[in-house]
């Protein structure tokens, strides 16, 4: 009787009783998986005007993109600011290919259809 070790031994080594429960939520994130709220598919080959953080603004086409929204340009333009006031100035830049990365996008639009016009906003002189 002295040979037999108590029931409970075995199962109190290592402690991975309680650590199951973690790795089968990893494989439900695999199955449900987030979906890019933007189809860039349909501007590939176009030409798309980016905004980043901070600020810069660039226009090129559309090469390439991956689910984390890093985009490749080709033949982009990168539209200057007045250090001043930081509107946009009539200052261009040219870049060549580019690659962006997607944690500093902050607006992805086509190029096609884009004008300005003038802020409704402000009390016209008169």
């Amino acid at each position: 009787m002295s040979d037999k070790k108590p029931a409970a031994s075995g199962n109190s080594t290592g402690g991975g009783g309680g650590s199951g429960g973690g790795g089968g939520g990893g494989d439900n994130k695999e199955k449900r998986r987030k979906e890019s709220i933007l189809d860039l598919s349909k501007y590939l080959e176009k030409t798309i005007r980016v905004k980043f953080a901070g600020g810069r603004e660039a226009a090129g086409v559309l090469k390439g993109y991956d689910p984390l929204l890093n985009l490749v340009l080709d033949n982009t333009i990168e539209f200057l600011r007045d250090p001043d006031d930081y509107k946009l100035a009539d200052d261009t830049r040219h870049l060549g290919l580019v690659v962006c990365r997607g944690t500093s996008v902050v607006l992805i639009c086509p190029q096609d259809g884009m004008e300005s016009i003038q802020n409704p906003f402000i009390a016209q002189e008169g």
